[in-house]
């Protein structure tokens, strides 16, 4: 098989294929992407990947091309697995990526193909992409295109990928897709994944309507997290009561600075926009406030920054802990923390910023940020320390320890995981979103 597009979801889902036991081609028109993965290097961070990548490299079951006519030649079966960003200037998805696929390489194939769509776009795309592909394809070849959606998430994409907790496929019934899914996937298929077989229109709508309802569920805890600061309330334990519930279960509903990342944000605005398109505008309104909700909580990080010096930063020292839009990952798109620090720093503080492994990434972004080489270097001297992404080694800090770098020992919690307790005991004047300390 080829996997077409070796960004993120690409080259993770190709080393993964490989280690099911598939011969496996990734392809990319990025020569420098191409050769970094040939040479065994993963251009991202996700744990466990580059094992992966050098093992199936090492035993031919994995190579990397930017031909298409050597991957038409290679296979006929095809993952897609592009980036859909979002427009420039819209809510809507940018489907010039996958669309070129198909043109460069539908007209190369031949014999009996099936392109397998991992990609997230709008409801009605495959169906266009199929349209494209008969008008394309060569005569005695044929192409089908079927969709069978990714469900990865950053830092557990090996795992997600090897075993998954469901695998979709969704097809128009003209070829037998399902036995070729259950050839791909025989092995997790094995230890008792659900295969679920619909439609094509069903499939494309799984994975935007998963990230709907998961961005929902977050903005809902945020939103009351608004009410418990008016109220005096503290929303950690009314999280966790209302979590016990098993219709409403516990994950999701940490409350804190929000979500990011280049799925969740884009996913649903990109929803939204297909749902007006199709005359179905009323029925995602509510994602609008789910986005406004998310965003807002950013501000209110901002405002609270600003309060703990009286109403201005302007040349405060303030140390921001994470540029990552979650930990164990270096992925800096639509980040919470990323956005406050660059706010921060606009409002006239001085911000150091220290992550273990977005930095790079979010040096392209907000060149003019302070990044430190270590967390107690991002400290000493800091008068606020926000936390903003939960990654474990900021969890672990010593309170007291901790206090003796710093120059005033005032903390925000952007993301309600640090022991209060333990902090204030330490010295330290804390506080957090939606919670009244």
């Amino acid at each position: 098989m080829t996997v077409i597009g070796t960004g993120y979801l690409g080259a993770t889902h190709a080393a993964c294929m490989a280690e099911l036991g598939h011969t496996v081609m990734g392809v990319d028109v990025d020569k420098h992407k191409i050769a970094s993965l040939a040479r065994g290097e993963v251009p991202f961070f996700e744990p466990g990947l580059p094992a992966v990548l050098e093992r199936n490299i090492a035993a031919q079951r994995l190579s990397f091309s930017t031909d298409y006519a050597e991957a038409a030649a290679f296979a006929s079966v095809h993952f897609l697995a592009v980036g859909t960003p979002q427009k420039r200037g819209s809510y809507a998805a940018d489907l010039s990526h996958v669309e070129d696929v198909i043109t460069e390489l539908v007209p190369q194939l031949r014999g009996k193909n099936t392109i397998f769509g991992k990609s997230t776009v709008p409801v009605g795309t495959a169906a266009h992409l199929q349209d494209m592909a008969n008008e394309l394809v060569a005569p005695g070849a044929s192409v089908e295109i079927v969709w069978n959606p990714e469900f990865l998430r950053e830092g557990f994409a090996v795992k997600d990928t090897i075993s998954p907790d469901r695998i979709v496929v969704g097809h128009a019934g003209t070829t037998d897709v399902e036995a070729i899914a259950r050839e791909i996937y025989a092995q997790p298929l094995s230890q008792g994944t659900p295969l679920l077989v619909c439609d094509l229109q069903t499939a494309e709508l799984v994975k935007v309507a998963a990230n709907a309802f998961l961005a929902t569920k977050i903005s809902f805890i945020n939103a009351v997290s608004e009410i418990c600061e008016i109220a005096g309330a503290d929303v950690v334990p009314l999280a966790k009561a209302i979590g016990i519930d098993d219709r409403i279960g516990s994950k999701f509903l940490g409350a804190g600075l929000g979500f990011g990342g280049g799925c969740l944000p884009k996913d649903i605005r990109a929803f939204m926009a297909r749902a007006g398109e199709l005359g179905a505008d009323q029925a995602l309104t509510f994602l609008r406030e789910v986005d406004a909700i998310n965003m807002r909580r950013r501000d209110r990080c901002v405002d609270m920054a600003k309060a703990a010096f009286g109403g201005s930063l302007l040349g405060r020292r303030v140390t921001v802990l994470g540029c990552a839009f979650k930990p164990n990952s270096d992925d800096v798109r639509d980040s919470p923390a990323l956005s406050v620090a660059g706010s921060l720093s606009l409002a006239g503080a001085a911000v150091s910023v220290y992550d273990p492994q977005g930095m790079d990434n979010a040096k392209k972004i907000f060149p003019t940020l302070d990044y430190a080489e270590s967390a107690r270097a991002a400290l000493t001297e800091a008068e606020l320390v926000i936390l903003a992404t939960e990654w474990q080694e900021f969890r672990d800090l010593d309170p007291a320890a901790t206090a003796a770098l710093v120059s005033r020992p005032y903390l925000i919690d952007g993301r309600n995981v640090l022991d209060i307790d333990a902090w204030q005991a330490g010295g330290w004047q804390v506080k957090a979103l939606g919670r009244s300390l």
